[in-house]
């Protein structure tokens, strides 16, 4: 029996706009096609009636044929008005491991996301020293962007 992880999902309000912060913040490269699913088949799959999905897969940086991120719109979606919580049960977050944590934080932010934690530096013992921080994503999806030294 063979396993491979392929892809993370986030349901986005704007697919398009959420799909742009993370090629022009993170270097995510598109994998087309576009999707535009509808029909029986993915109603079927969604259990909602007259579903559409649009959206695309972005390949993520330091693969060129690895797990993609796959950011979808639903034309039926729940809304819910809270934001992710980092510590509230189930997925909590994206991680990226960068070279420069304040670049690419001071990046995201003028992109269009937001402040969540500070940036930390801390040694971990048998491990390094770890330069991290918690942010959140245009849509208020949390990302962790990280460096080890």
């Amino acid at each position: 029996m063979k396993v491979k992880y392929v892809h993370t999902n986030i349901i986005a309000r704007d697919w398009k706009k959420l799909a742009q912060f993370y090629i022009e913040v993170f270097g995510c490269k598109p994998e087309p096609p576009e999707r535009d699913h509808k029909g029986d088949w993915i109603d079927q799959v969604t259990g909602i009636k007259d579903v559409r999905i649009r959206g695309m897969h972005l390949r993520l940086p330091g693969y060129e044929d690895g797990p993609t991120l796959e950011i979808f719109s639903y034309n039926k979606q729940s809304d819910s008005n809270e934001p992710p919580a980092v510590n509230r049960p189930g997925l909590a977050h994206i991680a990226f491991l960068v070279d420069d944590v304040p670049y690419f934080y001071n990046k995201l932010l003028e992109n269009g996301g937001s402040k969540l934690g500070e940036i930390v530096e801390k040694k971990i013992e048998g491990a390094g020293l770890l330069t991290v921080v918690y942010a959140r994503d245009p849509e208020g999806n949390i990302i962790e962007i990280l460096n080890w030294r």
